[in-house]
């Protein structure tokens, strides 16, 4: 398996993996994800150059989104001082479900922001989603606090506030790595 960077062209693939993600999660009784997600938004982050995908052949295995912009109303000013990169809409496929791929994801998101500089890898997950939070946990996150006041990004009250970060570190992720290093890499 490969990751590679998302392109623009890749927009409508990865909404349709986003609501197959969420029909997933509706069927496990969270409501995660269940308003869609704006287009235009995800366009802005593949030109950003911060969506990534993991293609196992011809098929899309998973996609993480890995940026030095924290959401803004989560983190502190002291910790937004210390040198962080934040992943977020992290999705494996059903198909590639049981595999460790979302974990492998996380090491090499790990690894990237160790070699940009980064002290810290960030995240925030949906605050009603206990098994997702256990999952991080799981994976070596440490839950910082929750916040619930603030808007989500694709409108509404804010929804994913459960905020957890863990210490950058080298890994070996399996993945043939075909991403250029880039803007991202300043680890702020």
């Amino acid at each position: 398996m490969k990751i590679i960077p998302a392109q623009p062209q890749d927009v409508s693939k990865l909404l349709a993996f986003r609501e197959e993600a969420a029909a997933w999660l509706s069927r496990l009784g969270t409501d995660q994800w269940q308003r869609p997600y704006p287009a235009d938004k995800l366009l802005e982050t593949i030109e950003a150059g911060t969506v990534f995908m993991v293609k196992d052949g011809d098929v899309t295995a998973a996609t993480i989104t890995l940026t030095p912009e924290a959401e803004a109303g989560l983190w502190t000013d002291q910790e937004l001082a210390e040198p962080s990169l934040f992943i977020n809409k992290l999705t494996v496929a059903r198909t590639h479900a049981g595999q460790n791929i979302g974990g492998r994801l996380l090491d090499w998101a790990g690894d990237r922001a160790f070699r940009a500089g980064a002290k810290w890898l960030r995240l925030d997950a949906w605050t009603t989603n206990a098994g997702l939070q256990a999952y991080y946990l799981r994976q070596g996150f440490e839950h910082v606090r929750t916040v619930v006041e603030g808007v989500a990004v694709n409108g509404g009250p804010r929804v994913s506030g459960w905020i957890a970060q863990r210490p950058t570190r080298p890994a070996e992720h399996g993945f043939v790595d075909e991403t250029p290093t880039s803007d991202l890499d300043h680890g702020r």
